[in-house]
């Protein structure tokens, strides 16, 4: 089961000084119109640069993120010279982006429209749909985020962790209706694994959108009620436009199962548990630590958090009043020794494998207050997230190796999901019974599997939109109907890399660098050359690192060594030195030499030092 809330990893951690502004932010005009002139056939990277305001009553949808990975959720919608946007957030690295941090929506279609963006509108408080506020708001002209209590406090909080301007975040309610230009915008209140989750709807002069967010329907939640199916139903018989649905658990069969049943299963595993309980889950899911706190203040033990993300949500969450728990049940982790285990409930971050998490430093005995014992019971509390599989059973096996009791979600049901399966997505479809669907939040195959869903209710093909990041969606209205259709035109939304204090600064370019240096390693090559001539001064020094062992290989050093001579060598000795000319040659023949002796590719680093 897929699953996507990270926060255990901390990305808000501390950035020194803040971002540098140097983010890729803002639009382009776009020339071409709507008219049946011949199209621009300049290049595509050409023609992006010039967006222009769009022409007549088009009202234009576009995701700039969250079409073609789980993650990095972002929406635009645009009616002449307003914009609004639903959802600013953040997505995780692959193993091919070594060094990123994390990746976050290019805000360039908004360049020159700054003062077009009405507001950000937040769905919920998921770093994937709130993480990248710090680096991109104070660029598109700081509006207004307008968010639920739990996200609002989520977002302030992290704030502090960045040094930029501040941001104005105002707190709404699923009651409220904001007025933002051509828009209307409300909400309806929807089930998630967070609190105060909701889907948009947005009034339009050409129809009414709506934006599920991320939801699922719990007749049993926890903390809050079950969805509205009432506003979501009348919300339907008006008539919808266009429906934005996630995508996420789309490919999975049947309903998803309620909090209500995982609750159940903790207090079960909680009060059988003859030591200390170890619970790892998203810092996130506070609707999964309001249980096991509650759950466990009931059975008479005290609870310790550890991680800073979880403690801070643990915070903001009981001071709105969602968590429920006394002050003596919460004790600081460094008191949890003097308390007897079978007393103890400790949660935590690192659910995910995450190796600075604190799961992993308990694991691995890295952590200052607690020291894993025969008898602990150890739950893994959420779904793995894919690619951190061989991380997360890494640590599983490390807890059996100390013989403690290790329960996950293949074992018990002590995780579902915050994403509707199929069957919630038909009845979804069939309250809202929107004109046209587009999946969205989902890798390209979880759109198609939601896509599906909607042509096994009868939906068109043609009525339903499945697209890439960037690409535009324009609806319309004439005499009789509201319309929509997906078009060719797409706007940037290619990666932006925030990597310490650097945003947008890492390129493709330099993660091909480093992915060359992980995989084959580096050979730098140091020469000394005359100035005037270039003549070589003294041997060639050869550093390898990554590529392979200098002291077993010094044959291969020693001819590295005679090649880098010759290849300094090999010029006009008339002519005047040219420094990049040495480097480029070295470059070429060192690579070409030891291509053909290892069969291997080291990035190779030419320095050459006039004297």
């Amino acid at each position: 089961m897929v699953e996507k809330k990270t926060d255990s990893r901390s990305p808000s951690r501390p950035q020194g000084k803040g971002p540098r502004s140097n983010i890729n932010v803002g639009g382009r005009q776009d020339n071409r119109t709507h008219s049946k002139r011949p199209r621009n056939r300049r290049p595509f990277r050409e023609r992006v640069k010039t967006f222009q305001s769009p022409t007549g009553d088009k009202v234009r949808v576009i995701v700039l993120g969250g079409l073609e990975e789980v993650g990095r959720n972002c929406t635009l919608i645009e009616y002449k010279n307003d914009i609004i946007l639903i959802d600013l957030g953040l997505e995780f690295p692959g193993e091919d982006m070594p060094g990123v941090d994390y990746i976050i929506p290019n805000m360039e279609y908004l360049k020159g429209k700054e003062k077009n963006v009405r507001g950000v509108i937040i769905t919920h408080g998921h770093y994937d749909h709130i993480g990248a506020i710090p680096h991109t708001v104070p660029h598109i002209g700081n509006p207004v985020v307008y968010a639920l209590p739990i996200a609002a406090g989520i977002i302030k909080k992290r704030q502090t962790d960045f040094k930029t301007s501040k941001i104005n975040v105002k707190e709404i309610t699923v009651e409220s209706e904001l007025k933002l230009g051509a828009f209307k915008v409300h909400f309806f209140h929807i089930n998630h694994n967070i609190p105060d989750s909701a889907g948009i709807v947005i009034e339009t002069p050409a129809g009414v959108i709506c934006h599920t967010g991320d939801w699922k329907f719990d007749y049993h939640p926890v903390g809050t009620k079950p969805a509205d199916f009432h506003k979501i139903a009348r919300l339907g018989s008006e008539g919808v436009t266009l429906l934005m649905g996630d995508s996420t658990n789309a490919c999975i069969p049947g309903h998803q199962t309620s909090e209500k049943v995982i609750g159940e299963e903790l207090r079960g595993i909680i009060e059988k548990a003859q030591g200390r309980v170890i619970v790892g889950t998203f810092a996130s899911l506070l609707s999964r630590v309001k249980q096991i706190m509650e759950i466990s203040e009931q059975l008479g033990r005290k609870v310790a958090l550890a991680g800073y993300s979880m403690k801070t949500n643990v915070e903001i969450a009981r001071e709105l009043g969602f968590i429920h728990v006394s002050d003596k049940t919460l004790i600081p982790i460094e008191r949890i020794n003097d308390t007897p285990d079978e007393k103890v409930t400790i949660i935590c971050t690192g659910a995910q494998g995450e190796k600075r998490a604190a799961l992993a430093r308990i694991a691995n005995d890295e952590h200052r207050d607690i020291t894993i014992k025969r008898g602990d019971t150890i739950i893994f509390s959420s779904s793995v997230i894919p690619g951190n599989e061989h991380s997360v059973q890494r640590i599983k096996d490390t807890f059996y190796r100390k013989r403690a009791k290790v329960i996950h979600n293949d074992i018990m049901d002590v995780h579902a999901g915050g994403h509707a399966k199929k069957e919630d997505i038909k009845l979804m479809l069939s309250l809202f019974k929107p004109k046209y669907y587009m999946p969205i939040e989902g890798n390209h195959f979880l759109l198609r599997e939601n896509a599906e869903v909607a042509y096994s209710m009868g939906w068109k093909e043609s009525d339903v939109f499945v697209a890439d990041n960037g690409q535009v969606i324009e609806l319309w209205k004439d005499s009789k109907d509201s319309n929509a259709r997906i078009t060719n035109e797409k706007v940037p939304s290619d990666h932006v890399f925030v990597d310490g204090l650097g945003v947008g600064d890492v390129s493709n370019v330099v993660l091909r660098d480093r992915k060359a240096m992980a995989e084959d390693g580096v050979v730098m090559v140091v020469v000394q050359v005359r100035k005037k001539t270039g003549q070589l001064v003294g041997m060639p020094d050869i550093v390898s690192r990554g590529f392979v062992h200098m002291k077993e290989n010094t044959k291969l050093i020693n001819d590295t060594r005679i090649l880098v001579q010759k290849a300094v060598s090999d010029h006009d000795p008339k002519s005047q030195a040219d420094p990049n000319y040495i480097r480029q040659n070295i470059r070429d023949e060192v690579g070409k030499f030891l291509f053909k002796k290892t069969e291997r590719r080291p990035m190779i680093l030419p320095v050459v030092i006039e004297v």
